[in-house]
């Protein structure tokens, strides 16, 4: 795996990369962007610091393994897709039009972060090389009455008693958190997730607290994902000017 890259390419390229760096972490509050989300959430509050840590949800690498093929939509997609796919789901938002300034800057920026890295196109799931991946221990295994003890010791400081958020962490459920057809909406991506980001910069749970936690946090309401919800008009599918 290739470090983070320390300069931005020049002119013109290097500002879009730079405006693909402060989408990500402000999606739902940036002029450009905050019109397309549908929560609280930015694409920060899963892809840590920006995409940049190698073990949770990282950006690293990722561009090198697109187009591949989505099980999810049954057809081979490219970067461009999956970040769109993002605002629909884990934003329960708009997608934003192919071509877009949004869509243009936010691929390039994970572009950016896959500098010097081979491509190597995956041709069983759309996950780069640094993906979470799976627990050994079986979703069914949750016991969500334990998720609650772990949540309220562990999680409730920051993302509040009600999974409402505070200013430390984003909502975790209900209207302002990730839609029913966001991965993390599963159980088992939840916690995968869990396990190696959470508590933040102190990640300790096990296995078993990570799943118990996954399994609270998804019994509670969220919104449904219904895909024409989240379509863009047609005449806004994609757009060639800025």
């Amino acid at each position: 795996m290739y470090p983070v890259p320390v300069t931005f390419p020049p002119g013109e390229l290097g500002g879009i990369v730079k405006l693909g760096q402060e989408l990500v972490e402000q999606t739902n509050e940036h002029p450009l962007s905050k019109a397309y989300v549908g929560n609280a959430l930015s694409c920060s509050s899963c892809h840590l610091k920006a995409g940049t840590v190698p073990h949770a949800a990282s950006f690293l690498g990722t561009a090198a393994a697109y187009p591949a093929w989505s099980p999810r939509e049954k057809r081979v997609i490219t970067l461009e897709d999956r970040v769109l796919n993002c605002f629909m789901r884990s934003q329960n938002g708009i997608r934003p039009p192919k071509g877009s300034k949004v869509s243009i800057a936010i691929t390039t920026y994970i572009t950016w972060l896959s500098t010097g890295n081979r491509i190597k196109m995956n041709p069983a799931k759309p996950l780069g090389p640094n993906h979470v991946r799976p627990l050994k221990i079986k979703p069914e295994q949750a016991n969500e009455i334990r998720g609650a003890s772990l949540y309220n010791k562990q999680c409730a400081d920051c993302h509040g008693k009600a999974g409402q958020g505070t200013p430390e962490g984003p909502p975790v459920w209900g209207d302002k958190s990730y839609n029913a057809g966001a991965g993390f909406s599963r159980n088992d991506k939840l916690a995968a997730w869990l396990k190696v980001a959470m508590p933040l910069d102190d990640a300790n749970l096990t296995e078993q607290d990570a799943l118990d936690i996954a399994a609270f946090i998804n019994s509670h309401p969220r919104p449904k994902f219904v895909l024409e919800d989240h379509l863009p008009k047609p005449n806004r599918l994609g757009v060639y000017d800025w």
